[in-house]
């Protein structure tokens, strides 16, 4: 985990389709921006709703991080 404890979450706008599966998982991280998802701040508190919305996004397009290491999406 980071020093602060937050998790980085990035959302690739050229991927994003716009499916609102984040937004609605994890609202407290994601907003629709322009009809692509972004992240609400630059770090989040950890969470398992917002690695579920990594695993859920149908463009592969959001990562989670923990200080240096991927760990969203999860591997199958």
């Amino acid at each position: 985990m980071s020093a602060d404890g937050a998790w980085t979450v990035r959302v690739d706008r050229r991927l994003c389709q716009g499916s609102g599966i984040c937004a609605g998982t994890a609202p407290e991280v994601f907003v629709l921006d322009e009809d692509r998802a972004r992240p609400r701040a630059d770090g989040v508190p950890p969470g398992e709703g917002v690695l579920d919305a990594a695993d859920m996004c149908p463009a592969q397009a959001i990562t989670v991080e923990d200080g240096t290491r991927v760990i969203g999406p999860r591997p199958d």
